[in-house]
């Protein structure tokens, strides 16, 4: 077996564990509302309020977070869009999502990929920031997979993405 179907077998496997406590209609409502978290415009809101009323990191951290995000989106839509791994809730047969998915497929999610970058760059600027920030973003993370959105390596190459980029702007801001 090839390292390739290995890992498919693992998302499978990991993907109907998950679903094993999606019969709750409480945790669905839940993953929605954390998913919701991550779609933007919270990042957004957040980047601009610090920039008006944060004096000291506000501006730095708006600024950092834009290049960020600005190298992260084409990134993942250049790997989503080459790699073209179906949706779970595409791919099974006995399985419809919670959602509907904002686009065609699942790898790496930008859901997650966006998450880290924010939590990495918050947590650069307001350092006690760091264990919420990241804790909010692997919650995001894991509402996709709850959601049936995603797999499990969709959320953690999401997460390698965004951190790594996150870390990349932040040493190119620095500059």
């Amino acid at each position: 077996m090839n390292t390739l179907r290995k890992i498919t077998s693992y998302d499978a496997v990991a993907f109907y564990w998950c679903h094993g406590f999606t019969h709750m209609p409480r945790l669905a409502t839940c993953s929605r509302m954390i998913s919701r978290l991550g779609d933007g415009g919270l990042y957004l809101a957040l980047g601009l309020s610090l920039a008006m009323f944060e004096v000291r990191d506000g501006e730095h951290f708006l600024l950092a977070g834009l290049l960020a995000f600005a190298l992260e989106l084409p990134l993942y839509l250049l790997l989503k869009n080459t790699i073209k791994r179906d949706r779970p809730c595409d791919r099974f047969d006995n399985f419809d999502a919670f959602i509907v998915p904002s686009d065609k497929f699942s790898f790496p999610s930008g859901h997650a990929a966006a998450a880290f970058v924010f939590a990495t760059v918050l947590s650069h600027f307001y350092p006690s920031m760091l264990e919420l920030s990241y804790s909010i973003a692997v919650l995001i993370g894991l509402s996709r997979v709850m959601l049936g959105v995603h797999y499990p390596t969709d959320i953690a190459a999401g997460a390698i993405l965004g951190t790594s980029i996150a870390t990349v702007a932040l040493n190119v801001y620095a500059l």
